[in-house]
């Protein structure tokens, strides 16, 4: 039988068809506008079964023996009763506000982001935090103070693309069907990358930037727009505010001025400048490679602009503003006690951009439990990630977790994290769960997540973990829901939208038909109601209105004053479509065809350092070392290498956050740089 549903075996949201017998998941395909035989193949969905029922999957709640030798099975009950009794005795000890959630991206941030936001403001505490700050939310903070929300691409109908710090055939198919379609019906593609993804080599322009400093590139494409009059003079004039603040900040950033800066000839960023603004319509496709620097905010604000001053924003085939589905906020802020500042405070604007989004600035956590700032955490949660493995710093991280009094951890498999945590909630997959994706509530249309098959073994879903820990914390009344197909329909109740009717329309359900150019009936999500180049907001909190108004504050590449002594760029990448984050290494079908925890080097820097091709090497920064097996590539320029990432679980002596810092933050989103840093290479004696 095959059943509609939507795969969350990464951040894509794919919507798939799913074979199951008997209760048993047999097999899974993706769903596209292509025929079969055209589809590009996913990994991870060709082994959705394997992961699904792996051996290593936890499947009953364990508790840490009191000897600390390792953990003992339990009940649910006893299990949600202990985390319940902890819960308690923080908040009388400590605090409600001394207990925090931190959200993984596993789990999705649609309906299984409100449920823990909604148990712990009943609770009275402001700490349900998330990873945004070096992923996807602080770009989404950046469109909306432009343009009130954030765009997406329409990559298949655009006659020019740039593709900017992301590399979709290792991360979203879908997208990268649609750039190729465009491609081979003669849209020229554009990609900004330091490293020469499959992408770069199929484009048309590759723009090798120096990692870090896309935002000089975006400011300097901007002048050249305005100088030479290539901007949409109808829609600056009447839809926008602050061109001439915004053309006075550019004018700073000349093409002949930065492009040595940024590793570019000033020709290169006059050629992509004017093609882009002259070639209608043309979209941005934007990813997690201008994510994770200090300079993400400014940096995503100036290249969100660059759609705007072009017209090509909601545009057919350009960047589209979403219709987002009226739904219900059911995170229940307002229950909080007055005067509560969560551990991100020092972030207002960016914990408050969102009715929804909520705290994002996960390295507070860290500062909270080994500092006492702003006031010390006793307690953590973590649902669906693995911070020891995945956030900066790994060293100072597990410094952090091993000091908390109480560790809860709710995951499918045994992960670094887990190993330290007092109690651990064995989690269902995305197919044994129904829930309600962030992509199907943020635009249409709509998809539903279906549980295909029963949970495996003991495992819940996310959704039933946390009604039951709100109900024996006193919130029955709050928690009313014992399905989620309940809770789903009460947050969907204002569209006129239920769970049967999403499972009638598997294939997808509109509630009202794609527009475009909506800002000519209605005002953009703003302040002012147009786009606005120079943002009053900002000002009045003392930042830049207008990105880089003030200058190029500091080199954003980490350890960058130290360079004499680690004058090796290293790059943190590249993520294999095998795996996603640090999950999925245990999967023999996965990890077998895998690379491996490897540094990719220009053969020069090898011969230089008389490295061997496929020895492992040690790689040193300020914070610490690691080892990786040289591979040698010119993918890389001389000078720069490239670390896998996400291999500290499987190999710890690999882990690359053991490289990175988190000791300077971004004014705005708090983002650190781990993306990129200086570090140098030893053989190993």
């Amino acid at each position: 039988m095959l059943i509609d549903t939507v795969c969350r075996l990464c951040s894509s949201c794919c919507p798939i068809e799913a074979e199951v017998e008997n209760d048993r998941l047999i097999a899974a395909q993706r769903k596209s506008f292509l025929a079969p035989e055209q589809r590009l193949a996913c990994p991870k969905l060709a082994a959705a079964p394997e992961i699904v029922y792996s051996p290593e999957r936890l499947t009953t709640p364990l508790i840490k023996k009191t000897d600390g030798s390792g953990f003992r099975t339990a009940t649910w009950d006893e299990a949600l009763d202990l985390v319940a009794a902890r819960f308690r005795q923080h908040k009388e000890t400590s605090g409600a506000e001394s207990i925090a959630w931190l959200r993984g991206m596993a789990a999705d941030w649609g309906a299984p982001w409100d449920y823990p936001n909604r148990l712990m403001h009943l609770f009275g505490s402001p700490n349900t935090i998330g990873n945004g700050s070096i992923c996807f939310v602080a770009r989404d903070f950046a469109h909306t103070y432009t343009y009130g929300s954030m765009a997406f691409p329409e990559a298949k109908g655009a006659r020019c693309l740039i593709v900017w710090g992301k590399n979709d055939g290792n991360t979203a198919l879908g997208a990268a069907e649609g750039i190729h379609w465009a491609k081979a019906h003669g849209a020229p593609l554009i990609v900004i990358d330091p490293v020469q993804t499959a992408l770069a080599r199929k484009a048309d322009i590759w723009l090798q930037i120096k990692p870090g400093h896309d935002g000089l590139l975006a400011m300097a494409m901007i002048h050249e727009i305005i100088k030479d009059n290539l901007y949409d003079a109808d829609f600056v004039e009447n839809y926008t505010i602050g061109f001439t603040e915004l053309k006075e900040a550019a004018a700073q950033y000349p093409a002949e001025k930065v492009a040595e800066a940024i590793w570019l000839t000033a020709e290169q960023i006059r050629q992509v400048a004017r093609l882009y603004a002259t070639t209608k319509p043309a979209a941005i496709i934007d990813g997690n490679g201008l994510d994770m620097h200090r300079e993400v905010f400014d940096t995503t604000r100036a290249v969100a602009m660059l759609r705007a001053l072009t017209g090509n924003l909601d545009q057919p085939g350009g960047d589209v503003l979403p219709q987002p589905i009226p739904a219900r906020n059911i995170q229940m802020k307002d229950r909080l006690p007055a005067g509560m500042v969560p551990i991100t405070g020092d972030y207002p604007l960016f914990n408050t951009f969102s009715d929804t989004w909520g705290n994002q600035v996960q390295g507070c956590v860290i500062n909270a439990i080994l500092e006492g700032t702003p006031y010390p955490l006793k307690m953590v949660v973590v649902q669906s990630g693995n911070p020891l493995i995945t956030m900066a710093d790994s060293t100072r991280t597990r410094q952090a977790f091993s000091q908390l009094e109480t560790l809860v951890v709710i995951d499918l498999f045994l992960t670094e994290t887990a190993k330290l945590a007092d109690v651990i909630l064995p989690a269902a997959s995305c197919f044994e769960k129904t829930q309600l994706n962030r992509s199907s509530i943020r635009n249409n249309p709509m998809f539903l997540q279906n549980a295909v098959i029963p949970p495996v073994g003991g495992s819940w879903p996310d959704w039933r973990i946390v009604f039951e820990l709100g109900r024996r914390l006193g919130f029955e009344a709050e928690f009313p829901w014992q399905t989620a197909e309940a809770a789903i329909d009460y947050q969907l109740e204002p569209a006129g939208v239920t769970v049967a009717q999403l499972r009638q329309n598997g294939k997808g359900l509109r509630i009202e038909e794609q527009r475009y150019q909506k800002y000519r009936e209605q005002p953009f999500k703003t302040p002012s109601g147009k786009v606005e180049f120079f943002s009053a907001r900002l000002a009045e909190a003392g930042l830049p209105p207008v990105p880089f108004q003030r200058g190029w504050r500091e080199d954003p590449i980490s350890f960058a004053e130290q360079s004499s002594a680690y004058p090796i760029l290293g790059i943190s990448g590249s993520r294999d479509i095998r795996f996603t984050n640090s999950q999925f290494r245990i999967i023999p079908a996965l990890l077998n065809k895998s690379a491996g925890p490897v540094v990719d080097i220009h053969p020069d820097d090898a011969q230089a350092q008389d490295i061997t091709e496929g020895e492992y090497i040690r790689i040193e920064s300020p914070k610490g070392a690691i080892e990786m097996i040289a591979r040698f590539s010119s993918t890389v320029r001389p000078g720069t290498i490239r670390l896998a990432w996400g291999w500290g679980d499987y190999q710890p002596a690999s882990n690359l956050n053991t490289l990175t810092e988190d000791d300077r933050r971004g004014p705005v989103t708090g983002t650190s740089t781990s993306r990129s840093f200086m570090c140098r290479l030893r053989k190993i004696q």
